[in-house]
């Protein structure tokens, strides 16, 4: 129920917000692309030996052509796992060749147990972030995702940070 809820009240936020951002015309960032960078847990889950992992990141993302909608993948490694994402957001330009986005996924876990820098079990996902392209086909991208219940013997949350640069075709 924690869950939902929050999704609603995000959803409607994100509604109001993306709303102001398409009326004031700007053209964003369009195009998909792949990238590689470096991810950091910032969350523990209360257990033994599942702290913060520092790690890297590949990540893409397909942007579906008229929609402000974009498939997105990303896979966090560090520790003695991955995490696999499959994400849908909705992008916003914010200004020129920039978009913000915010979305949800699910996170697989290779090895369920072992730390990732998203917690070490499968769960619901939610993402906000920012990319912007810097020259012709390099983009630079930031994000946060938010592992809901992602701890084996907890019910805490794993929060990760991600950065990275992705080249656009």
């Amino acid at each position: 129920m924690k869950f939902v809820n929050l999704a609603i009240s995000l959803f409607a936020a994100t509604s109001v917000i993306f709303s102001g951002g398409i009326a004031t015309a700007q053209t964003g960032m369009d195009g998909s692309y792949i990238g590689v960078g470096i991810a950091g847990g910032v969350t523990s889950g209360g257990q033994g030996n599942d702290g913060e992992v520092f790690g890297g990141n590949v990540q893409g993302r397909y942007a579906i052509p008229e929609t402000p909608i974009s498939a997105r993948g990303a896979l966090l490694f560090g520790g003695d796992a991955a995490a696999i994402m499959p994400m849908l957001t909705i992008d916003s330009p914010i200004a020129d060749n920039t978009n913000i986005y915010f979305g949800a996924g699910y996170s697989w876990i290779t090895d369920e147990g072992d730390n990732t820098p998203l917690g070490n079990r499968n769960a619901a996902v939610i993402t906000v972030g920012a990319e912007s392209e810097i020259s012709d086909r390099l983009i630079v991208y930031g994000d946060a995702k938010w592992g809901i219940d992602a701890y084996e013997n907890s019910s805490a949350d794993a929060v990760s940070l991600q950065g990275g640069l992705g080249y656009r075709f």
